[in-house]
């Protein structure tokens, strides 16, 4: 505060009062908010700096589940170059790939709903569409879809017969190409599915395969596409084996998502899968997959596996074992 000259002695006088040093002091905080509120101002007026840079808001994140085609391992090396094909061409969500130890709880995973994607086979596509789950693709020419049947080379197995009293092997009751077609193959050819032979389930095309190369089964049933890694993968115990018979075909694994997805997003990434043939990189992906192409499929393309799984519970066994 300034004070004019030859007034000290007045002014000394005026702040002896009470009421004016309390006016005072007043004035004094009224300006300290004031100048503290403008420097707040100018400070956010601006841009700002900092040494960290700030996080962008994370992507929707969505779960392709894959049911159990091969083991772990052999599924994400085959699956995830798709799931990262789709998810440098969808920038704004994120794709991840989810595997299964076995059928079981990859079955579990539709019925409770969790992953927004799935690619079953076609008896799992039957249950998925009772979960809320549509077709929008299929995966894989009809033809390749048909179950075989391998032995040892040494096995001396030449006609359904000679497998009485011995024991097969599968991936899981539940699997179409590689259980049930097999099972209703042998029944056509006069074996009692339930008293004839022993079928043991072992949770993976892999080991259905590896249980007849370690002799822990007279035959393995499985599908062509498992067979044909497995003797990419492992040639010197494929080189002892043969496939002995096969299946008719019936259609193939489908591509689903469920139904609470937005159209937008199914319209997109089904767009995606059609393209991949076109392209040097999709038809690498594809190849990986053994899979031909993705075909435009919808819930009414199954119908024909309802029928035929029908027909296999009347006259075979129950598909879902009690």
């Amino acid at each position: 505060m300034i004070v004019p000259s030859g007034s000290t002695d007045s002014v000394s006088t005026a702040l002896n009062s009470p009421i004016q040093r309390i006016l005072l002091l007043t004035a004094l905080m009224l300006l300290s908010v004031i100048l503290s509120a403008c420097n707040q101002r100018q400070e956010a007026a601006g841009p700002q700096y900092g040494d960290v840079p700030q996080e962008k808001a994370p992507l929707q994140t969505y779960h392709v589940a894959v049911h159990p085609l091969h083991n772990p391992a052999r599924l994400t090396e085959a699956y995830q170059p798709l799931i990262d094909y789709l998810n440098k061409r969808l920038p704004d969500i994120r794709l991840n790939l989810e595997s299964s130890r076995d059928y079981a709880s990859f079955e579990q995973k539709y019925r409770s709903r969790t992953p927004e994607f799935i690619l079953p086979n076609p008896w799992q596509t039957l249950q998925a569409i009772k979960s809320g789950y549509r077709v929008i693709a299929i995966a894989g020419e009809p033809q390749d879809f048909k179950g075989i049947f391998v032995v040892r080379k040494d096995s001396g197995i030449k006609r359904a017969n000679d497998l009485k009293g011995k024991t097969v092997s599968y991936p899981s009751p539940t699997a179409l190409a590689a259980c049930i077609m097999p099972q209703w193959y042998l029944h056509r050819q006069g074996i009692n599915i339930s008293r004839d032979i022993e079928n043991r389930y072992v949770g993976s095309q892999e080991s259905s395969i590896m249980n007849v190369y370690l002799g822990q089964s007279a035959a393995g049933a499985t599908w062509p596409p498992p067979w044909r890694a497995f003797q990419k993968a492992h040639p010197e115990e494929a080189a002892k084996l043969k496939v002995i018979w096969e299946t008719e075909s019936l259609i193939n694994n489908s591509f689903m998502v469920r139904d609470d997805l937005p159209s937008e997003l199914r319209k997109r990434v089904l767009d995606l899968l059609l393209e991949l043939p076109k392209s040097e990189e999709g038809r690498a992906i594809l190849q990986g997959m053994e899979t031909a192409r993705f075909i435009t499929a919808t819930n009414a393309d199954y119908d024909l596996v309802r029928s035929y799984v029908a027909r296999f519970e009347q006259e075979v066994r129950p598909v879902e074992q009690r």
